[in-house]
């Protein structure tokens, strides 16, 4: 026979399609399991990056269900973006009409790949069907005080007329349309994740099944500060430049202020001084350079004096202010008092324009002097020529100069946040409208409830400009107002696309329901997500969004849980000639072409063979090509052995020859090595090198004369094992087998092979004998032999003695079942 995987695949796919195999409904006699890889963006087509992520969702959702869990494993699209408004634009067609033919063809793909899903769950998030319950959420955190509105300098793309996260910002271009970015001020609506900021990073400690590397990233993008808001007089004036210092234990070494370059004061202490066009032209261009940057970026310190001064609020001293290019208006308050003796920032840029180094904080050792010092001294130390604090210890320091602080009632303790509010207006058509109206007499009105879905227009044309159409569609913003029946004006900005992924996991709990965002029981049952798998691109933005979206939920009575993902596994990369796949490349890999000449079951073995699921995954033309023949030597391989099958199983002999033996341990010790990788970290690559060994076993020892060969209810052991092994990884091949062999229930509805304590057990193991910790003998014993005979039979050993030379034996140690070791 020979393997013809067109006409298996086909076949299996169809009868899973047909027979509903994977519908998953509620069912409390069962423990569930909700498998989840984070949903694709329909561009056209998968990629190798979409095959591996979701095949190693599959095997999970498979081994899973062959374990006895009720598993959900759900699909759908994220579907609302850019990439359809500008291909649109560039097809003169509907982004609608686009991304839905992308669904339509992908979604083919996926169900080529056999991958295990409920189809019947199946959600778009551009359909109005979800997005009106995102816009009822939107309302409902309107009324509890988590969204607002404000002015605010956004990052600005003219040619996408859209604002751009500053992840979306790469070296000062878009990363969609690669043109400049610039600043620009807006009013835009906003999300208060902030208020969640503390619990957000409290939650982070519960997350035992998370990546440490992102837990670090997740934290560090909240940022939490503990220290002191002070206030500074600012001279000639009633004003005061606040700062925000973990250092409040340094002011009194404090030479000069440093605010950002968007700070309100930067234009006010400049202004009718010989400064204000210095001033004016340096914040400019500094702007403009912060958009081509990232946080992470190393920029030379600049600034310019505004011609303004401020008084240290416990000396008095006057301190010259700074416009910074270092200093970030989302941190903290925008402005910082600069002490170069002990932050090196604050170091550098003194040195660079000849201001004051004063050392308040002296650690053990030499003493500390300015002009002898190279580097800042960031470290604690005992406090010096800091007034009546001088001699404390700097942590103590810290706490009575902020008690300090409140007495004299120019401070006080703070804890701030490096994390901001979530800017959520997007500028665009294809995304989901957010339901607020702007009445002349009543102002910012919620659309009623009764109203939603506020539904995408269809009737649309875009100009070249790219604009919008629905800032200039009457027919779509010109409405009435329902508090006074007046005239009022629809609100023409969208949501921002993370919107509709921080809450997708629950809505595919009930996909289908048409009375709120969730329903309540079958959100209970299957939350928490139990596995969650996608790139580690999303380590930051989309996890954290979901994570408060989760939270809100909660506090909106639809949810009872605090995380939405238990266990998070970041898959690597692809990589080819040494780069990651990409287009621009022109190194992807197109997953059709391999489906096509391999089969889709070969495609999914190579993805989980070539590399654990965290590393980088190395294309490899021969891995495909081996893994493609190994399926075809299983195929032959139960093609060969089919005799076995005949007639009724029959139980395993009673005695059985050293071939039965051997291939009975070596079934049971597959089955106990597959469940183990899988169960540990997803080590697929070494569960399959397990069950190659096993054909391997088979292929040797079935070849045997007659009377030497295993016994033929242990060969349908092994091959029933294989197979049911198999499943998870090359599900299509691994069902026509199974049928094929004669068994009445589908492979799909077998429980997960079992092994045997006492099968697996070897009868002699071998024992590495040390002298003076050089190998010098192996011993053959029964295991579990004691130290007692171990050291008496090593001590017996021919080629022991040899070595020993009469030498007198000072010490042996014995490691139960590796190794003795004789110290002479």
């Amino acid at each position: 026979m020979k393997y013809d995987f067109k006409a298996i695949e086909e076949k299996w796919r169809n009868h899973w399609l047909e027979n509903n195999t994977y519908t998953a409904t509620e069912d409390p006699a069962r423990p569930k399991y909700y498998l989840l890889e984070m949903f694709p963006y329909p561009s056209g087509r998968i990629h190798m990056g979409h095959v591996r992520n979701y095949t190693i969702g599959d095997v999970v959702a498979r081994y899973k269900r062959m374990k006895g869990f009720n598993v959900l494993h759900p699909m759908g699209w994220d579907a609302f973006g850019l990439p359809a408004e500008n291909a649109a634009i560039k097809n003169d067609t509907h982004p609608a009409k686009w991304t839905y033919e992308n669904i339509d063809y992908m979604k083919k793909q996926l169900q080529r790949m056999g991958f295990s899903y409920d189809w019947g769950r199946e959600l778009a998030t551009c359909n109005d069907k979800y997005y009106r319950w995102e816009q009822l959420l939107f309302i409902k955190m309107y009324e509890r005080g988590l969204v607002y509105q404000k002015v605010t300098t956004v990052n600005w793309c003219q040619t996408c007329q859209t604002v751009l996260a500053n992840e979306q910002v790469i070296d000062g271009a878009c990363w969609r349309c690669d043109n400049a970015v610039l600043p620009r001020e807006m009013n835009g609506w906003f999300f208060k994740i902030t208020d969640y900021a503390e619990e957000l990073l409290a939650g982070c400690d519960q997350l035992t099944g998370w990546p440490e590397k992102v837990l670090t990233m997740q934290r560090n993008w909240i940022g939490k500060s503990v220290g002191a808001e002070l206030h500074f007089p600012i001279e000639n004036s009633a004003k005061t430049l606040t700062i925000f210092t973990t250092r409040p234990d340094t002011i009194f070494g404090a030479t000069f202020m440093s605010i950002a370059p968007e700070h309100p004061l930067a234009g006010e202490l400049s202004a009718g001084t010989p400064q204000e066009g210095a001033i004016r032209d340096f914040v400019a261009r500094i702007k403009i350079e912060k958009q081509r940057q990232s946080p992470e970026d190393e920029v030379e310190k600049e600034g310019v004096f505004t011609g303004g001064y401020c008084l240290n609020p416990f000396t008095g001293k006057r301190l010259p202010v700074y416009v910074a290019n270092f200093v970030l208006m989302e941190y903290g308050t925008g402005a910082v008092m600069a002490v170069p003796a002990h932050d090196q920032r604050d170091f550098e840029f003194a040195r660079k324009y000849g201001l004051e180094i004063s050392v308040v904080i002296q650690p053990e050792g030499e003493p500390l002097t300015p002009a002898a010092m190279t580097e800042a001294h960031e470290g604690p130390g005992t406090l010096l020529a800091s007034g009546e604090f001088t001699g404390l210890a700097s942590e103590k320091a810290k706490a009575a100069i902020t008690a300090a602080a409140t007495e004299k009632g120019c401070g006080s303790q703070r804890t701030t946040f490096r994390l901001r509010d979530w800017g959520i207006s997007r500028q665009r058509y294809w995304g989901a409208p957010i339901p607020m109206l702007h009445c002349a007499c009543c102002g910012v009105v919620p659309v009623p409830e009764k109203d939603l879905p506020i539904s995408l227009p269809t009737d649309i044309q875009f100009d070249k400009s790219g604009k919008s159409p629905l800032h200039t569609l009457e027919s779509f913003y010109q409405t009435t107002c329902p508090v006074c029946h007046g005239p009022a004006r629809r609100e023409t900005d969208t949501m921002d696309t993370f919107v509709e992924s921080s809450w997708y996991f629950a809505r595919y709990t009930s996909p289908r329901y048409t009375e709120g965002p969730l329903e309540k029981d079958q959100a209970a049952y299957w939350l928490p997500v139990d596995q969650y798998i996608g790139g580690v691109e999303h380590a930051i933005l989309h996890l954290l969004y979901s994570r408060f979206f989760t939270r809100v939920l909660r506090d909106l009575g639809y949810l009872s849980i605090d995380e939405p993902f238990t266990n998070l596994l970041t898959q690597g990369m692809g990589i080819k000639d040494g780069t990651k796949m990409s287009k621009s490349k022109g190194n992807v890999v197109d997953p059709n072409e391999l489906v096509e000449k391999y089969g889709a079951d070969t495609v999914r073995l190579f993805s989980l063979f070539a590399a654990p699921p965290e590393r980088d995954l190395e294309w490899s033309d021969q891995g495909v090509e081996g893994a493609y023949r190994f399926l075809n030597r299983i195929f032959r391989l139960v093609d060969e052995n089919l005799a076995v099958f005949a007639g009724p199983a029959s139980s395993l002999p009673l005695t059985m020859n050293a071939a039965s033996v051997a291939l009975h341990r070596k079934t049971h010790q597959t089955i106990r090595k597959f469940g183990a990788d899988i169960e540990a970290k997803f080590h697929f690559n070494t569960a399959i090198s397990s069950v190659m060994e096993l054909s391997n076993s088979l292929s040797s020892l079935a070849g045997e004369a007659n009377d030497e060969a295993p016994a033929p209810a242990v060969i349908r052991e092994a091959i029933e094992a294989m197979l049911a092994l198999l499943s998870p990884m090359v599900p299509h091949l691994c069902a026509e087998l199974w049928e094929l062999t004669g068994h009445p229930t589908p492979l799909a509805g077998m429980l997960w092979p079992e092994y045997d304590d006492e099968a697996v057990r070897e009868e002699t193991i071998t024992i590495v004998v040390q002298v003076k910790g050089k190998v010098r003998s192996q011993l053959q014993v029964a295991p579990g032999a004691s130290e007692a005979d171990l050291e008496k039979m090593a001590l017996a050993d021919e080629k022991v003695q040899r070595f020993l030379d009469g030498s007198q034996v000072r010490k042996v140690i014995v490691v139960p079942d590796k190794l003795i070791n004789i110290v002479i």
